[in-house]
């Protein structure tokens, strides 16, 4: 798949193309409704995924350090 095949695909599309790619390692966070405007009102609910390369520990550890930084 290249760029401009990209741009034009859904953003489940999108998450799904990185979940299959072999060489993806990482945790995808994303809004599970959809986030329909920038600015943020109520409550949201988000979705956390990964592949097979980081089991659900790893995504977990990674996902306490990304916060410790963020934090910091």
């Amino acid at each position: 798949m290249n760029a401009s095949e990209l741009d034009l695909l859904a953003t489940r599309d999108l998450i799904d193309e990185l979940l299959r790619r072999t060489t993806f390692q990482g945790v995808i966070v994303y809004v599970a409704d959809g986030a329909k405007t920038r600015h943020w009102e109520g409550e949201r609910f988000f979705t956390v995924c990964h592949n097979a390369n980081l089991d659900t520990e790893e995504a977990g550890r990674l996902l306490d350090v990304i916060s410790q930084r963020i934090a910091s």
